[in-house]
């Protein structure tokens, strides 16, 4: 079974906007029952993992509701290959909104954290033969092929590798957003910047230190590889990095750290180690999520515009499922430096 929604939050209980026509959004349901939406996605497409009780109560929201199927043409798919709330949350925001605009449901499939995307079949996607695909998911050349096959367009959303012409894709100034931020601490009158890049077989992590690199050459500064530290996207591995970083004699004055979660595993390093951000340490991230504003002090960071991202790939993607001739296939929406309270200048100068 799959969950054809759109429409954004609302906040009539009695029916979203009032409007008995109008599908309710999983993220409406995910809401209600007081779930994540990961949970509801793993009801809606018949996944295990789920408790009972908390099933029952999902699925009688969705019968309260409403659930109903759509035709192809009204129905479009959005994919991911691990759906997180913090990330995957701003990526829907912006799919809803322009499905809403355009009156149009969105299947949300998700493969999930066992899976590996490329490899994974796309058969119930196939089968349903959606208008179009947005999908975060990496898919494959194979995966690629049988899509077009069944005449299902498609596009990648923030690719992590290259991919061939003509496949239509929307990302974001990772160069630029690495450069801006290196530049920030540059001019604050840091020297020692070590970046906590992320796994080379991600074009973004390369295209950040890329820019990084930039930056500090136009400065007249060469890049230190022992300042680098290449790890995993997560607080975990942003943890581990700085403390290696900062337990050196010659310790960093700042840290870029390639996402925002690697950030957060500086933050907690930096408590671990007693140095004070910025006092001791300058950070600054990557993604400007919500919770870079919230933590103490709140995060400079790199805002990528994931809301902005998804509505343009959704634009791209109904456009293609119409039939229609676009401009250009590939986009990439411009980063912008967000400062905030955990940069300042070193504490020598």
């Amino acid at each position: 079974m799959s969950y054809a929604e759109s429409g954004g939050p609302v906040a009539d209980r009695e029916h979203p906007g009032g409007d008995p026509a109008r599908p309710v959004t999983i993220s409406y349901i995910a809401e209600t029952a007081g779930v994540s939406i990961p949970t509801v996605s793993k009801v809606i497409n018949g996944r295990s993992g789920v408790a009972a009780d908390t099933r029952a109560r999902v699925e009688a929201l969705i019968s309260e509701y409403g659930y109903r199927k759509t035709n192809r043409r009204n129905m479009m798919e959005l994919v991911f290959g691990e759906l997180e709330d913090m990330w995957g949350l701003e990526i829907i925001r912006g799919v809803e909104r322009v499905a809403r605009e355009h009156r149009v449901g969105v299947v949300l499939t998700e493969f999930g954290p066992r899976h590996d995307p490329m490899e994974h079949p796309i058969d119930e996607t196939l089968a349903r033969r959606p208008a179009c695909v947005v999908t975060v998911a990496q898919l494959s050349e194979e995966q690629r092929n049988q899509l077009r096959a069944k005449d299902i367009p498609f596009v990648v959303f923030d690719p992590t590798t290259e991919l061939p012409d003509g496949v239509p894709f929307v990302g974001a100034t990772n160069w630029a957003g690495g450069r801006s931020a290196t530049r920030h601490l540059i001019e604050l009158g840091h020297r020692r910047i070590a970046m906590i890049a992320g796994p080379d077989r991600i074009l973004c992590c390369r295209a950040r230190l890329d820019g990084y690199r930039s930056a500090l050459e136009a400065t007249g500064l060469s890049m230190d590889d022992s300042l680098v530290v290449r790890t995993d996207l997560t607080r975990d591995g942003g943890r581990a990095a700085a403390l290696g970083l900062l337990s050196g004699p010659a310790r960093p004055t700042a840290i870029f750290a390639c996402n925002d979660l690697q950030a957060l595993g500086v933050y907690q390093a930096a408590r671990e180690l007693e140095l004070r951000i910025p006092g001791d340490l300058s950070v600054v991230g990557f993604d400007d999520l919500p919770v870079a504003a919230f933590v103490d002090p709140p995060l400079t960071s790199v805002h990528q515009p994931l809301t902005e991202m998804a509505a343009a790939a959704t634009e791209l993607a109904l456009a293609l499922g119409r039939g229609e001739e676009t401009p250009q296939l590939g986009l990439e929406l411009a980063t912008t430096l967000t400062v905030r309270e955990s940069t300042s200048r070193p504490a020598d100068q």
